[in-house]
């Protein structure tokens, strides 16, 4: 069973660091594409950056370029996402998701995790 769990959301100051957790479990974890997403009150759910290991390919939002980095650390199965520099217009849930073959639109994953509330506040 694929498992997804989200940490390290929270509340911070405008300008401020944010590090996201995704613990993952029940698939091959250096095979996948694995992704960052968020969604804000009333808006759609958006990607964030995404990341296929065994490829080396990583990709960035035009909202996350220089200031998000998404990481992972193959031995724990947890994939990172660092953000600085935030602002009020990065509050919303974040989620991590995974595709067993490429990272795309939210529609397209396969299977999420439930999420983790990040507010920043000005």
């Amino acid at each position: 069973e694929v498992q997804l769990v989200e940490s390290g959301g929270g509340l911070v100051q405008a300008g401020g660091s944010l590090r996201l957790s995704c613990a993952t479990s029940g698939f091959a974890f250096d095979d996948y594409a694995i992704g960052w997403f968020r969604q804000a009150p009333g808006k759609e759910r958006e990607g964030v950056s995404c990341m296929k290991w065994n490829e080396g390919m990583i990709s960035y939002a035009h909202s996350a370029k220089g200031r998000f980095t998404i990481s992972n650390d193959s031995a724990q199965k947890t994939v990172y996402l660092q953000m600085k520099s935030l602002q009020p217009e990065d509050t919303a849930v974040y989620f991590c998701a995974v595709h067993r073959y490429r990272c795309g639109a939210a529609g397209g994953m396969d299977y999420w995790g439930k999420g983790t509330l990040v507010t920043v506040s000005s």
